[in-house]
């Protein structure tokens, strides 16, 4: 056999044994949705712990109100109910950090770093419409987010020993409800999303800070998911940390991180465990 008989043979025989492609795109955030749907079903039937903390600071650091927060969180008809059993909390004031123990306590008639920290917990972490607590529109990957953002498969990355898709995503043109661009890491064999990680895609306009004196800088959050069990996709962790400004000198950098834990089932009561990632700070 001569040597060109020769490379064509080892070239076809190294096509046979050539392993097929993965799916395509379309294709993976079909069954991501899919697979959402069934964890949202999932987590209808699961009892955890849920843990906020969540804080304000000034500049180098410097707490200026800072809350800690415990659920147990059970389903109930439409999302969940919780039932918060631990608060804590603590302001600065002259320099030293005072204790509270209610999340409406506050120190003077206007209270701004009360407010704010308030609205921002409600606002991110406390949707009980949601089976999870975290609102439905942060996340793209759901079959109703999916039409508001364009893709991008960006290759494949290790996660905690696990072989993930990494999928870009930015809004739509025209989409202007939808702030977010990021990346999504994807389970190549589960089909889950293993981290999704954010930022906006465009920062405030210029005539609202002038307008309304209010400016948010470096606004994004990150989720952790871990498979608390088979075929059971829970958010292990969250969190978010941007910058406030508003018109009259208040600045205050804002940071968020919730963590799920102490899964059981609402039925048998029987308990799921993992280990649980440490929580953003």
């Amino acid at each position: 056999m001569n040597e060109l008989a020769m490379l064509a043979v080892l070239c076809c025989g190294m096509a046979a044994a050539a392993p097929p492609e993965g799916p395509g795109l379309e294709e993976i955030l079909s069954r991501v949705a899919a697979n959402q749907e069934r964890a949202v079903e999932a987590r209808s039937r699961v009892v955890y712990q849920q843990k906020i903390r969540s804080r304000l600071l000034r500049g180098k650091g410097r707490v200026a109100r800072e809350e800690w927060r415990e659920y147990t969180v059970t389903p109930a008809p439409e999302g969940t109910a919780k039932e918060r059993v631990v608060f804590r909390g603590q302001y600065e004031k002259k320099g030293k950090l005072l204790p509270y123990d209610d999340p409406k306590f506050r120190h003077k008639e206007l209270d701004l770093d009360g407010e704010i920290l308030e609205s921002v917990v409600e606002d991110l972490v406390e949707d009980r419409k949601s089976r999870d607590g975290l609102s439905a529109d942060l996340f793209p990957l759901t079959r109703a987010e999916q039409r508001h953002y364009q893709f991008e498969l960006a290759g494949t990355r290790m996660v905690a020993g696990r072989e993930a898709w990494v999928i870009r995503f930015v809004p739509r043109k025209g989409e202007d409800g939808r702030p977010w661009k990021g990346e999504a890491l994807v389970d190549r064999e589960a089909f889950q999303p293993l981290a999704v990680t954010t930022e906006m895609d465009k920062g405030i306009p210029g005539w609202v800070k002038v307008v309304f004196g209010i400016n948010l800088k470096q606004l994004g959050y990150s989720v952790t998911y871990r498979e608390a069990r088979p075929g059971l996709w829970f958010p292990a962790s969250y969190g978010s940390e941007f910058f406030l400004r508003l018109f009259f000198g208040y600045s205050r950098t804002v940071t968020v991180s919730l963590e799920n834990t102490d899964f059981r089932m609402a039925e048998a009561e029987s308990r799921i465990t993992y280990e649980t990632p440490a929580p953003p700070q």
